[in-house]
């Protein structure tokens, strides 16, 4: 019987720290090696962490990412590994080469290189680049047209890179059809709502029409406003499930492959395995002969569960959290506290992520403020073991008013006043942040920054939106699924049943300057994430004057949200990368 050992190596880069990736690389190669497997996979431009953008317009930068191969490439004895890297090859055509390349530069492609102790045995160029929504590989890279071939221990396996194998007419076809018992596949595919579900079902329709063993190897971790999931797989050639390494988490899984299986399915199916044409050129076959295959026993392959939809939103928060403050060199962080639930479930958040001794909370009462609010704020740092401070600002906002009140004679108060308190506290929180080197993570949630109820320079000040992406319904979701996930409740309940508000001003309701947020939600996902017209979204049930409204709110608050944090993606279309208005607009 014919195994193939392969080891998914599902781990947590930092872009641009090409050394500490190459370390982290040849770490997981001395465990396979350990685990007697005959391939370790790596994932997406795992030398450069994935995306490295405009990284790739600095030449040493590519030099130092070849350099890094070659040294990767010493640890290599008795196996081979496949580890995504910038590639590098001489400009022959012109017409396909990248906007952002000069003529006569060499050009780069998004690779993956199989690599023994003798050097690179083959490289394979990613052909099918994205290029919507977070994605803009074509800036940087020309796609691939060539099919590497390796035979090892008797197997036949094809490599490509995350896009490549989404579309039934691509790579994974080719190499089926040329001979391939296995494609490997490996990825940097970023977390949203519901997305490990249909890239399941995906690979498994792969799998099953080419009649192929798939490894799916995904990076993890939190890259600015992307997280990686892993939920790295393994499909047999029926499209059946028979390895899932862990969600939101480093992991090491291990898969012997039966490579006589899939012979005998394809026979049984009578699959032919035909290319002509330039394709049948496009094949590169070659083999790789390895020291005799030690003796061990058969691996039980990890099988984790799939979680559900809103424990992934979580984790996805908390890995985007942690990997944010550490990567870029913070250790702890601020938070207004208000006694609201946006500001409670991101200090929940925020704990979870970095330990509740890295974070700090800040009460900021205001002459509007209820006594309610600050004894939830109370209730609910003492649940997280959280240290706040509480620093009134009615003191600054008189003295502002009486600055002010000269130039404002005679104008009645209105938001203006209402800002002057929100940019207070922005101020405060800032100064925590110069003065001990803290994080500032803002508050606000999607259905917030979609309609502008928010201020800039305020409570739009900080360095990271937690739940930027995350609408006000699932804000209540998320708190009630993270109480009920501990031996006692983390948020106040109080916290939770109160009327949302902003106290700044009396008896401040939102719905006072909003529609219901089970109404404003999903007019606000027909309209921002699915681009329905307000037409379409009235015949869906709503008021026709209520979707006009909230249409022209999220309008006009572009200028807002282009001013604003970044903040961790989980819809299928986040504010920034994925919804690019512009900001002077005559369409509406």
């Amino acid at each position: 019987m014919r195994i193939l050992r392969v080891a998914m190596a599902q781990i947590n880069p930092t872009v641009g720290d090409i050394a500490g990736n190459t370390r982290l690389i040849k770490r997981w190669i001395k465990e396979a090696r350990k685990a007697k497997a005959d391939v370790v996979v790596f994932p997406e431009l795992a030398i450069t962490g994935y995306p490295p953008e405009d990284l790739l317009l600095k030449p040493r930068f590519v030099a130092d990412n070849r350099r890094a191969l070659d040294e990767i490439v010493k640890e290599c004895r008795g196996l081979l590994a496949v580890v995504g890297c910038v590639g590098q090859g001489q400009v022959n055509d012109k017409r396909s080469r990248p906007p952002v390349v000069p003529a006569g530069q060499h050009e780069l492609s998004n690779a993956a290189a199989v690599l023994s102790e003798r050097g690179v045995v083959a490289r394979y160029s990613k052909w099918l680049l994205p290029n919507y929504g977070v994605f803009d590989e074509s800036r940087y890279f020309r796609p691939g047209r060539m099919l590497p071939l390796i035979t090892l221990r008797g197997a036949t396996i094809g490599v490509n890179i995350c896009e490549d194998i989404w579309f039934p007419d691509g790579p994974t076809r080719y190499q089926a059809a040329a001979g391939a018992d296995v494609i490997i596949n490996i990825n940097a595919s970023p977390f949203q709502i519901g997305k490990s579900r249909i890239r399941e079902q995906m690979l498994a329709t792969r799998a099953r029409e080419n009649g192929v063993i798939v490894t799916y190897t995904n990076t993890v971790g939190g890259q600015d406003e992307l997280v990686f999931d892993g939920n790295s797989l393994v499909l047999d050639q029926t499209g059946a499930v028979i390895a899932r390494a862990k969600a939101f988490q480093e992991d090491f899984l291990l898969a012997d492959l039966n490579v006589d299986a899939v012979v005998r399915h394809r026979m049984a199916q009578q699959r032919t395995r035909a290319l002509s044409g330039k394709l049948a050129n496009a094949v590169e076959r070659m083999t790789v002969k390895l020291p005799a295959a030690p003796k061990r026993a058969r691996v039980v392959s990890a099988l984790e569960p799939l979680r559900e939809e809103l424990d992934e939103v979580y984790a996805a928060l908390v890995l985007g959290v942690r990997d944010y403050v550490w990567k870029n060199g913070f250790k702890k962080v601020v938070i207004g506290l208000s006694g609201g639930i946006d500001s409670a479930i991101t200090a929940v958040i925020a704990a979870d992520a970095l330990g509740a001794d890295n974070v700090r909370g800040l009460f900021m009462p205001s002459p509007y403020t209820s006594q309610d609010s600050g004894e939830d704020v109370a209730d609910l740092a003492g649940r997280l073991h959280i240290a706040y401070d509480t620093i009134a600002i009615t003191p600054t906002f008189d003295r502002y008013r009486q600055a002010l009140a000269a130039s404002f004679a005679g104008a009645p108060a209105d938001t203006t006043e209402e800002n002057l308190q929100a940019r207070i506290r922005g101020n405060l929180l800032m100064a925590f942040s110069n003065k001990f080197g803290h994080l500032v993570l803002t508050t606000g949630n999607k259905s917030e920054m979609s309609v502008g109820y928010a201020t800039l320079y305020g409570d739009m000040a900080g360095g990271f939106a937690v739940i930027k992406d995350v609408p006000k319904t699932m804000v209540y979701a998320l708190s009630h699924l993270r109480n009920a996930a501990g031996p006692a409740a983390v948020i106040p309940k109080r916290i939770i049943d109160r009327a949302p508000t902003a106290e700044l001003r009396p008896d401040q309701k939102d719905e006072d300057s909003l529609p219901p947020y089970a109404v404003l939600d999903p007019i606000l996902k027909a309209y921002v994430e699915e681009d329905r017209s307000p037409e379409e979204i009235a015949a869906m049930g709503f008021d026709r004057a209520v979707v006009a409204a909230v249409i022209g709110l999220v309008d006009r608050s572009e200028y807002k949200r282009r001013q604003a944090p970044i903040g961790i993606k989980i819809t299928h279309r986040a504010f920034g990368k994925d919804r690019r208005m512009p900001i002077t607009n005559g369409y509406r």
